[in-house]
Order: C-alpha cells, then structure tokens, then sequence
C-alpha cells in the first residue's frame, strides 16, 4: 500500500533540493550535541521517511531515498518504510554499502551533498570531506531543508532545570571541573568546549528534561584555567538555579550564542573538542582561526567510572526497581487468561509498580513489551494502533527501565505466558547460560569488552546463531540509559572505540536470540566492575550484579546446560529469593519461592 503522505514529503524535499542545488540530501537521527535520543523537534529523519527507529540515516537523490539502520531495526524498518519508496539497506550485512561508499559509487564528479551541519558530527563530516574528496564533491552545510516543509514542526525544547544536590551527586562541580580541566592541560590544551549533554548535566550537577526520558538539557560548555561558561537557554533557569550558579562561578549566555562566542574568541591557545560529538558546524567555525586540539572528552571516562556515592545509591535502587518487576511478574503470570491485557496495559502496570518508590521520577526509556512475533524486533514499541493482546501461552519480552533520584536502571526478562516449544526452551536456556556465564566473568585489567562477549555468545553460537548488537552497554546515573565508553561487544562500528573495564564501570549483560515471525528471548541484568586479587600476574577483576529479578525456570530445561552453568543459575535464583523476599508478602514469597527453585 502506498504512503501518499511519505511520498509528498520526499518530493517537497526533492523540490527543495533543486532549488538549493543539492543532488543528494542527507539526514541523521541527530540533534546538535549527536545525541543518541532527541527531541521531537530533531525527528526530521523520522519526519520524511516514517522509521521512528533511534538509529538511522536518510539519504535523498532525485531518483530515489535509502535507510541505513543497523541489525536492532530490520525488522521494524521493513515494516515502516513499506509503501515509502525508501529503499532499506541494512548496516553491516554482507555487500551492503556505507553512506560514504554508496555515495562514492553513485555520485558524478562535481556534485553537491548537502545536510544540516547542525546535527552531522565532525568527525562524520570530515569523513565525507575525505572520501568524496576524488570526486570534487562540494559540501552544503547551512541548511536545514525541513523548515519550509515542516509546517507544524514542534516547538524547540526549554524544560525546567534543576540542581543535583551534592550528596547525591557524590561529589561537586569544583572538584569535577579540576579533574577536567587536569585532563585537559594534559593533552596540551588550554580550554575546552564541551558539547555532549550527559557529560554537561554530569559536570555541572544539573539535569534537565529535553528529551524524553533522559535528564538532560540542551547546553554547551566551555572551560579555560580563569572560568567557566555555560550555554543554556535563560528561561529554563528558576531562581534557585541561578542562584547556584552564580555561587559556582559560573558564568551563562544563553543558548544560540555559541557561533557568535567562538567567533570572537582570540585565536591565541588550543581548545579541545571531541569531533563525536561536536557539530561539523561548530568545528568549521572554530577552525577557521582557532587551533583545534582533537581527542576525546576527558568528562566521559570520569563520567564512566561511577563514585563510592553513586556506587552505594544505585544498589539501593536497583533492588527496589528489582522488586518492582518481579511484582509484576507475579501479577502478570497470576492474571494471564483471567482478564485482558495487552502489551500496552502490561507496560503501564509496570510503570504503575516503579511508580510506587517515592523516589521514581519516570521511565528511563519507554518500555518495549513485546509478545510472541513482536518480541524478534530488539526496539519494537506497541501502539494504540498497533498492539498485540496478551494469551497464556507463548512469551512476552519486557525491557524497561526507571530514572530515581540515586539510579538510571535498565533490565529485561522474558516471560512464560503458557505452553511453549521444545525449540523456545532451547534458546532461553541459552540466553540464561550465556548471561550467567558472563555475570561469573574474571579477567584481568586491561581488557575491553571485545574479550569478555564470547562468554555470552557461546552458548547462542554453539547453536549457529547470533544477536546482531553487543552484548552491553554503560548506563547512566540519574543520566542516559545508553553511556560509554565502556560496553561488551566483539566487533566496534567505526569510529566507536573500545574502553578498558575499570573498577567503578557499570555494564548491561544482554545476551538474545530473536527469530523473525516467531519470537524474541532477552534476560538483563546490570554490573558493576569491580578488583579482585591483585597478584604477580597483574589485578584481576570481577563483576558484581545489581539486578535481582528471577529468571524463569519453566523456560530453562537444563539438560541443555553444563553443571557449571546450571550451578551459576541456582546460585543466582538463590541470591534473588533471599535479597526481594523479606519485602514480599506471604502469597508472593511462596510464589517467588517456587519461581527461583529455591527449597
């Protein structure tokens, strides 16, 4: 069926193209600090083809429109692009080109390439420089195509921002910024412009409400040795907050006068900047006179490695969002059959539950409860328009995740509605023994996550099958559900580096197997890195698990384990019953008993 509403879109963009000069357009899933989550106003990518996935990009020519999205979103792109006239290609899958190769193939020498330099990265944008280079490319980045087509384009965001008081933040702006700007005299620079919104609000001790479920505002922040100036938009700030930041020293402009501020900046000294996040527009204005050190923001390791106060505040936590699941669990399995519920009704139950920690200020992501078929796409999200209802049989996969005033959680389980095949207990047997085997890791410092993903794999390998995306990923405090630079992973894309596991980091554990048209299988739980023996071999390491959710027996048949493995589960249910039972009532505690297998 044709998506009339789609097709006028592209060619309104195509119309404007010509206008400007422009043979192909492109558009990212990006906002102006390369954000993984954005705000409505940033979803133009979604705006002209239709995929709401939070990974992609749009290419546009006159003859036609192509998606890069990568393995978590095949699924749901087919689906969504359909009827579109926008080709899928799929990242990373064999003979599949990259945006910078399809463009070296398909464009003639002198061409124009154009996108808004406000959300491409610089280093993405020198990427291209580079690689059409040959072909004489010319390069447009000062126009945002959408904002003639886009009539009723949301409104910029400003949300209210507030202050992180310091006994929850562990430690202050002061001694944050000192470490900073340590790093950064370290590198052989004298200032820094800080761009990325996570390493803002963690810098700063403030958090903000610009994108959904993720605290954050829209700023930017530029350091030297005498001073520190914050970019935000005034009227996001209350009394209190500037109250706080004048006592800090900090000095505000308001938002859109960053361009102007650099501009005028002598071109004495180096900044630092890292080309991830900063905007190909703000590089190429800086670059114009200013000296440009290069690397990485030194905020994002320090942001990494999670302090004592932190540490202590997120056990605390994910035990009570821990609690909150396994009480949905129980109520899910008691209700299945006796009253309707869907994947929707199912995930506002459990917000319900989070909702209960008086502490608990909103999801961290919005909830991905998929049933049967659904629970194969990794990002799949019901609608009003389009859901599944729940049956006692077959399972429903629930990923969620809570923000609280000490934590940013994140946890999945799948769960047995009723009846289920001999190849479903398989896999979920699997998965279990893959994430168990990687929640009993020990290795020693020095090594990234490349060398720790097999142990989750193998079990799903030994079967020849895959999840295509890592294993885990670093999660936020009171901040992004996604963080680097640490994760698990045995292959990097380009341009993402690999990190060394410190003591301190907190990683997902996420091991899945999801079969197009049948279902999906992922079990998660959160870690946190820690030392173990230190002796003439070096210091080894080991993770301590944060979670405590049970994982369902009546879908684990053991004779597809090793003792090992099999072990490590009851270890691991055992723990569960003992840490949630003491806050269980009497029905739940028996059921939570039987659950776990615990005598």
């Amino acid at each position: 069926m044709e998506n009339t509403i789609i097709q006028g879109r592209l060619a309104a963009l195509r119309s404007q193209m010509k206008e400007h000069g422009i043979d192909y357009y492109m558009i990212p899933t990006a906002d102006f600090h390369n954000s993984e989550y954005v705000n409505d106003y940033f979803k133009v990518r979604e705006y002209f083809c239709g995929f709401t996935g939070s990974s992609g990009i749009l290419l546009v020519w006159q003859e036609g429109a192509g998606l890069w999205t990568d393995g978590r979103y095949f699924i749901q792109a087919e689906h969504e692009l359909e009827g579109t006239t926008v080709t899928l290609f799929r990242m990373r899958d064999e003979g599949v080109p990259d945006i910078p190769e399809f463009l070296q193939q398909n464009m003639k020498p002198g061409q124009t390439l154009g996108f808004d330099g406000r959300v491409i990265s610089a280093q993405a944008g020198k990427d291209y420089e580079k690689r059409l280079a040959a072909k004489q490319v010319s390069i447009v980045y000062d126009r945002d195509l959408a904002e003639t087509i886009w009539t009723d384009r949301p409104a910029f965001p400003a949300g209210k921002v507030t202050v992180l008081e310091e006994e929850i933040a562990g430690r202050s702006f002061e001694e944050k910024r000192g470490d900073v700007m340590q790093k950064v005299e370290k590198e052989g620079a004298e200032s820094f412009l800080l761009t990325k919104l996570d390493d803002l609000m963690w810098l700063f001790n403030i958090r903000g409400c610009d994108v959904e479920c993720n605290p954050v505002a829209i700023s930017y922040g530029y350091l030297t040795k005498e001073k520190t100036v914050l970019f935000i938009q005034k009227s996001a700030l209350d009394d209190s907050v500037w109250s706080y930041l004048n006592e800090k020293g900090i000095e505000v402009e308001e938002y859109d006068e960053i361009v102007k501020y650099l501009q005028n900046l002598s071109a004495e000294g180096k900044i630092l900047v890292d080309g991830r996040y900063c905007s190909y527009c703000l590089y190429k204005t800086m670059a114009e006179k200013q000296t440009l050190v290069e690397k990485k923001n030194p905020t994002e390791l320090l942001k990494a490695i999670k302090n004592p106060v932190e540490l202590a505040n997120m056990e605390k936590y994910y035990l009570k969002d821990s609690l909150a699941l396994t009480k949905f669990i129980h109520w899910l399995k008691k209700n299945i059959g006796r009253m309707e519920i869907t994947e929707i009704t199912a995930a506002d139950k459990l917000e319900a539950f989070r909702r209960e920690i008086p502490e608990c200020l909103g999801l961290s992501f919005p909830t991905i409860g998929g049933y049967k078929a659904n629970a194969a796409m990794m990002h799949y999200e019901a609608t009003p328009e389009s859901h599944a209802v729940l049956a006692p049989e077959g399972l429903f996969l629930v990923d969620s995740g809570g923000q609280y005033l000490g934590a940013t959680t994140d946890v999945t389980r799948t769960i047995v509605l009723g009846p289920i095949s001999e190849e479903i207990k398989r896999h979920y047997t699997a998965v279990a023994a893959g994430m168990l085997q990687m929640t009993n890791a020990r290795w020693l410092h020095g090594c990234t996550g490349r060398n720790l993903d097999i142990l989750a794999r193998q079990p799903i390998w030994n079967m020849s099958l895959d999840y295509k995306c890592g294993t885990g990923h670093g999660v936020g405090y009171i901040l992004n559900v996604h963080e680097g630079p640490q994760g698990l992973s045995w292959q990097y894309a380009e341009g993402r580096s690999e990190a060394v596991i410190e003591a301190g980091m907190d990683v997902t554990n996420e091991p899945g197997i999801y079969i197009e048209g049948s279902h999906g299988i992922r079990i998660e739980n959160v870690m946190v890195a820690e030392n173990d023996v230190k002796n003439e071999y070096g210091q080894f390491m080991h993770f301590r698990t944060i979670t405590w959710v049970p994982l369902d027996m009546e879908a684990i048949d053991e004779k597809y384990m090793t003792e090992t493995q099999r072990d490590y589960l009851y270890a691991y249910q055992k723990e569960v019953f003992e840490k949630l039972s003491p806050y269980l009532d009497e029905e739940e505690r028996e059921w939570l008993r039987a659950e776990t297998g615990v005598l």
